[in-house]
């Protein structure tokens, strides 16, 4: 089997800029509370399922963690799942957050 499919962190602040992705955080709560992408849906073992159930299966989907390597599981299972264009942030939001420090969200 191939390797989940990666995207560059340029190429992924495009797709944000333009809409054209929906971004899926799978880091611990507080993580995301303290800081996100913009318009970032935070999965858990909670809510994953109600994802699953209600997100567009052909939308691109951008599935980010801390460093970008469990990502790469959490893309891998959307595939399995059903999802057409689904990437794993290279880098994850620690090399987002440092070369995007504008573009997150947090501690509201």
């Amino acid at each position: 089997m191939n390797p989940p499919p990666e995207i560059d962190l340029e190429t992924a602040r495009k797709h944000l800029e333009a809409a054209t992705a929906s971004f899926v955080d799978i880091r611990d709560p507080e993580s995301f509370q303290q800081a996100h992408i913009p318009g970032a849906t935070h999965l858990s073992d909670e809510n994953i399922h109600q994802f699953i159930a209600s997100a567009p299966r052909e939308a691109a989907t951008i599935v980010y963690c801390y460093h970008g390597n469990s990502s790469l599981s959490g893309t891998a299972f959307l595939l399995e799942q059903g999802f057409e264009e689904v990437y794993s942030l290279a880098g994850g939001f620690e090399a987002w957050r440092q070369v995007y420090p504008e573009q997150q969200k947090g501690g509201e």
